[in-house]
């Protein structure tokens, strides 16, 4: 999507593949990273989807240590760490800033969402709507810190945000992902939620077993399995729940 405020502060991530010693080990034996050359990003939104274990995640938090940001989420101004668990991908990654600089930016990730909210605390609290993160349910924390942290021109970097939201909440994070892209933001989002990556003209890129490609939403497996549950869960649980679906052959 192009919108006439869309600011590129990230242009490209380009894996270093000179370096990388062996393409058979953690986490370069990764489909997603095993092919990588240059990873290039619209400068409104893109989208990293696939199937749990596809690496998505992975090179998403690579992306975000490379740029700066706390391995565990945060602004880069956050330094906290819980447990060192992030691969060594980011210092392989050669990273194309824009001629603009962002005014602001944040990585956020699901799964140690808790460990962010309890650094929030020890920030203003106006920051995030005068109340402590873990004063609000999951959900709500996860709209507090878009509605109130997130400030504008800003590069952020989402790993499966979805995950707190109800349907009725991803709509919501929409909107409010609209209003800072019309402001100059960049997102990039890895997630499995057919409701986001609806946002139009975004760029998404399926991570899967070949590596990546550019698809159509349409096209993406999140979509074609939402639309057809959907359409007939009576024949999808049949199928799902058949006698033998789940028996392993002695065979």
């Amino acid at each position: 999507m192009t919108l006439e405020k869309c600011r590129h502060f990230l242009l490209f991530a380009e894996l270093m593949r000179d370096e990388v010693e062996s393409y058979d080990t953690y986490p370069f034996n990764l489909p997603v990273v095993r092919t990588l050359k240059r990873l290039e990003f619209d400068p409104c939104i893109t989208f990293l989807v696939g199937e749990n274990g596809s690496g998505k995640s992975t090179l998403l938090e690579s992306i975000a240590v490379a740029w700066g940001f706390n391995a565990e989420g945060g602004g880069k101004d956050w330094g906290f760490t819980t447990k060192e668990s992030h691969s060594a991908l980011f210092s392989y990654l050669k990273l194309a800033r824009g001629i603009s600089k962002p005014k602001d930016g944040y990585f956020l990730r699901a799964e140690s969402f808790y460990n962010l909210a309890t650094a929030a605390d020890n920030v203003s609290a106006t920051r995030f709507g005068n109340k402590s993160l873990h004063e609000q349910s999951h959900g709500e924390s996860f709209l507090s810190l878009l509605m109130h942290r997130f400030e504008g021109k800003g590069l952020y970097i989402l790993d499966e945000p979805e995950a707190a939201l109800s349907p009725s909440r991803q709509m919501s994070m929409l909107v409010r992902m609209h209003d800072l892209i019309k402001g100059g933001s960049q997102f990039i989002i890895a997630t499995h939620s057919p409701i986001l990556m609806a946002y139009p003209d975004a760029l998404i890129l399926e991570c899967s077993s070949t590596g990546m490609r550019r698809v159509a939403y349409e096209e993406t497996e999140n979509y074609q399995l939402t639309k057809q549950f959907i359409n007939n869960p009576q024949r999808m649980l049949r199928e799902l729940l058949r006698e033998d679906s789940g028996k392993i052959s002695d065979d």
